[in-house]
Order: structure tokens, then C-alpha cells, then sequence
């Protein structure tokens, strides 16, 4: 696909957007001690029967910190391996970022994605450990967040800056204000636990990772915590995508999918073969299986949050389950115990360079309506793919419509998931349209551009659930497997 030169307008408002995004991720760490800080404030009102009472909640904050600690290590390292597709040292005065009040809070999609104008370079990976093969070209930030309660703006949050990334990783690594818990001597169970994660990881947590991309003078920025919590979104994907706690989410959502692929196309020889589109595609564990099955793979995304991270796992990880995170520490609430809240996973569960991927394997960058609508695109297909995806349109019939055009006559859709819309609930200044259909609705349409329904069920499941947590979210997901009829759209057409 050919790539479009940028405006200077246009550059310096992506600019502008990958600032914000990279100072989001620089400040996880420090907004993480704020919380921790406000869960100390809330012990010191105690009366003193009841801090005695509750005395353990010291260790856990420092826990708490060792954790968040571990945490930013994991994104600092992410962010130094980052390759910006734009020289970041430009337009720095630009003006602030978009206010909160412009994003939407939405369900199952757990972090922002772009509503971009852009071109599709794609980036890839081989059998062995490769780099990017090119620089991904993104868009601003339109706003899709995973049940966040954030709107409620914390006043003092707003207050605080950021100051760049000059404070190393692990600075405050066995330090708790007013706690002083050692690992030495009597502990019970769960201290014991920490105690002996925090002697093999400490060397780990404390090294001072700097990114380039994090100067004070560039990015001290007011990071809304909107724009926090969708870091940690972003941790509670790599949990769904890339840990073996996620297996039964993936069994659930994409076990369907690969199986129905696996069924629909037995001869994938490699001479020829078959290729299929994942728009949508997160942190890029779906597409990898697919493309594990023989087929040419193409995630396509167009949320920077996620494709940092998903560019980070599957070109610069070395071996299987080289990171360790503690996904579940930012919520006190509907946990069975501290050690479920603050237990730690591992990723990737799998290398990807080692996973059998095939020869053409890519993730492309950009909008998906704009992307796939280039004549280029047109009858590339034999499969497209969607996941949690539907429901991300402003308008989902132009979804549909480009999905059909994407696709080869006698090429095959396969879908799940709800229909969360996600600008369901918008009341930015914009105004943002919001085609919100049933599922009934959204067949007839499919119907119209020339799709037949040839498998349909219900399939109940979670989205990035904390599987130990007393409250989950459920949803009944549509899942289909439609095949394009390009003559029945034609007459459709005629009608």
C-alpha cells in the first residue's frame, strides 16, 4: 500500500496525540503512588482500635509499591524499544492535549483507539526475533475505554504534572511511607511470597530504564487519569492476549473462530496460501494464531496505546514468559484476598517468533474504514475476521460494507462478539455520530451486501475478567460465519 505524506497540520497533531500517549504510559508509575498514597491517607482516619485491627494494610501498600514497581520496569523497557514514526522532538508547543470530557467511557473495548485518517504501513515479524520492517503511521486518539469509572476527574490529579520520565524505574523499590516492613525474620504466608518474588526480582525492577522518547522539557504534561487508566487497560489486555491466565478468555473467543477456520480452509498449502484480515486486532495474539494455522495474516489496528505494546511483545521478546506484571493491583474492590489482588503473571505464555507463524505475517497501523477502502484493498481476501470489533463503528454499516468489499466472492466472514456501541453514551462537543443497530438489523445489512449466514450461535464470555474477582462482567457474543455471494450484492445492488 502506498503511504500518504502528511500536512504539517496533520503531523503536528500526531505528534501531538503520540505525546500524550507516551506521557500517559511515563506517568503510570506516579499516578499508581498517588493511589497508594490515598489508600494511606484513608488508614491514618482510622481510630486506633481499628488500625490495629488492620495492621497488615501496611505491608500491603508496600507490597503494592513493589508491584507497581515491577509494572512501570515492563513499560519503560516497552517505551525504549518504541521507534516513533515521527521525529518527537518537534511541535512541542502545539497546545495541550484533548480535555477528558472529550472521551467516551465504553465497555468491553479496553483501551482508545484512533479515529485516523491513515495509510497502512505494516509492520512484521519472521521466524527469528526481527525488527520493525517499517514505521506504522497512526492517527489521533478517539476515545473507547473498558468499564472505567474515571469521568469522575480526581481535582488533584489534574493538578499534577508530569516531569517527564527523569525518575528512575524502582526508585521507590522497599520503601512505604511509614511502613517498614523487611524481608528478614518471621513472615507469614503471603509476606513470604513477596519476600521471595522481591529477592529474585529486585536486581530486575531496579534498573533505571530512561527512554529516549521521555525528556522533562517534552513531556510535562497534565496526564488526565482517563488517560492512566488506559495504561492499565492496556496491562489487563496483555493478561487476555498473552498469559496463561488469559487461556480461558482465548478459549472462549478465539477458539470458535480458529476452529471454524481451520474447518473452512483444510488445504492451506504454502505455495498459495489463504489469506485473512483482523481488523481490530489489540495486542495481535488472534492474528498470530491465525497465521500459526498456515493462513497470511493481517492484524490491523489503529490505537497507539496498543500498538506500542503489541510491537514491543511480538518483535522484542526473547524468550516465553520474560516479563512478569501484577495486572490486578489497581482495584481494591471484589477481591477474594490480598494475594489474589496482587498475584503476578507471566508473558508472553509463548515466544511469537517461535510460534510457526507463516511467511507474510503483518500488523498494519491505521484506520480501519480508511485503510481497507483503497481500491487496492478490494477482493484481497479469502478471510476477514472480527473480534470484539463490530461495535467499535460510528457506523457499522460502512463496516460491513467494506468487509464485503475487502472479501473475495466466496470468501468467508466469521465474527463474535456484542454490540457495546461505543459512542453509544458520547456527549462530546463533536457530536459524534452513533449508528447503533440490533443484531437483527445488523444481519439484514450483511444480507444486503451480499453475505449468507452459514453458521450462527451464541457464545457466553468475558473480556479482559479478573478470572478470581467476585464480580465479572458477561456478555452473550454473536458469533457467525457469513460467505460473500457477490452476485446476490450485485442484484441487491440493482434493487
Amino acid at each position: 500500500m502506498s503511504e500518504r505524506r502528511y500536512t504539517e497540520q496533520e503531523e503536528a497533531l500526531e505528534i501531538k496525540s503520540l505525546r500524550r500517549i507516551i506521557a500517559a504510559y511515563a506517568n503510570y508509575q506516579d499516578a499508581a503512588e498517588r493511589d497508594v498514597m490515598r489508600y494511606e491517607r484513608s488508614f491514618t482516619m482510622l481510630p486506633p482500635a481499628h488500625k490495629e485491627l488492620l495492621f497488615h494494610l501496611g505491608l500491603k501498600y508496600q507490597r503494592l509499591r513493589w508491584c507497581i514497581s515491577m509494572n512501570a520496569a515492563f513499560i519503560m523497557n516497552m517505551l525504549e524499544a518504541f521507534e516513533p514514526p515521527f521525529d518527537m522532538s518537534q511541535y512541542v508547543n502545539a497546545g495541550g492535549h484533548d480535555h477528558p470530557s472529550n472521551m467516551h467511557d465504553h465497555s468491553h473495548v479496553d483501551c482508545t483507539h484512533s479515529s485516523g485518517r491513515g495509510e497502512c504501513s505494516t509492520i512484521s515479524i519472521s521466524r527469528s526475533n526481527s525488527q520493525l520492517d517499517g514505521q506504522h503511521d497512526n492517527t489521533k486518539e478517539d476515545a473507547k475505554t473498558h468499564e472505567s469509572s474515571t469521568e469522575t476527574e480526581n481535582k488533584k490529579d489534574e493538578e499534577e504534572h508530569m516531569a517527564g520520565c527523569s525518575q528512575p524505574v524502582g526508585s521507590n523499590l522497599g520503601t512505604s511511607q511509614g511502613v517498614d516492613v523487611s524481608c528478614n525474620g518471621d513472615t507469614d504466608a503471603s509476606t513470604a511470597a513477596y519476600c521471595q518474588d522481591k529477592d529474585v526480582s529486585s536486581s530486575y525492577a531496579v534498573d533505571n530504564v530512561t527512554p529516549r522518547h521521555c525528556t522533562g522539557s517534552l513531556f510535562k504534561l497534565n496526564v488526565p487519569p482517563i488517560d492512566v487508566d488506559k495504561v492499565r487497560c492496556i496491562v489487563r489486555n496483555i493478561v487476555r492476549d498473552w498469559t496463561e491466565e488469559g487461556q480461558k478468555e482465548r478459549d472462549e473467543c478465539y477458539k470458535p473462530i480458529l476452529e471454524e477456520l481451520n474447518r473452512l480452509f483444510p488445504n492451506r498449502s504454502n505455495p498459495r496460501p489463504p489469506s485473512c484480515l483482523v481488523p481490530g486486532a489489540g495486542l495481535g495474539r488472534l492474528a498470530l494464531e491465525i497465521s500459526a494455522l498456515g493462513f497470511v495474516s493481517q492484524g490491523n489496528e489503529f490505537s497507539y496505546y496498543m500498538l506500542i505494546c503489541s510491537s514491543f511483545i511480538l518483535n522484542h521478546t526473547q524468550e516465553a514468559n520474560e516479563w512478569t506484571i501484577y495486572p490486578w493491583i489497581h482495584s481494591n474492590c471484589n477481591s477474594l484476598s490480598d494475594n489474589d489482588q496482587l498475584r503476578p503473571v507471566s508473558f508472553p505464555d509463548i515466544h511469537p517468533s517461535s510460534a510457526g507463524i507463516t511467511e507474510g505475517f503483518s500488523m498494519c497501523a491505521g484506520d480501519f474504514v480508511e485503510v481497507y477502502s483503497e481500491e487496492s484493498q478490494e477482493a484481497a481476501w479469502d478471510a476477514v475476521v472480527t473480534c470484539f470489533f463490530l461495535d467499535t463503528a460510528h457506523n457499522i454499516v460502512e463496516y460491513i460494507e467494506i468487509i464485503s468489499k475487502v472479501l473475495k466472492d466466496g470468501g468467508v466472514w466469521i465474527n463474535l462478539g456484542p454490540l457495546l456501541y461505543h459512542f453509544a453514551d458520547s456527549y462530546g462537543p463533536d457530536d459524534d455520530m452513533s449508528i447503533e443497530l440490533s443484531l437483527e438489523d445488523v444481519k439484514k445489512v450483511a444480507y444486503h451486501y451480499g453475505f449468507v449466514m452459514e453458521v450462527e450461535k451464541m457464545i457466553e464470555t468475558t473480556y479482559t475478567a479478573n478470572m478470581r474477582a467476585m464480580m465479572q462482567n458477561r456478555y452473550r457474543a454473536a458469533f457467525w460465519t457469513m460467505r460473500k455471494n457477490a452476485s446476490r450484492a450485485k442484484a441487491q445492488k440493482r434493487c
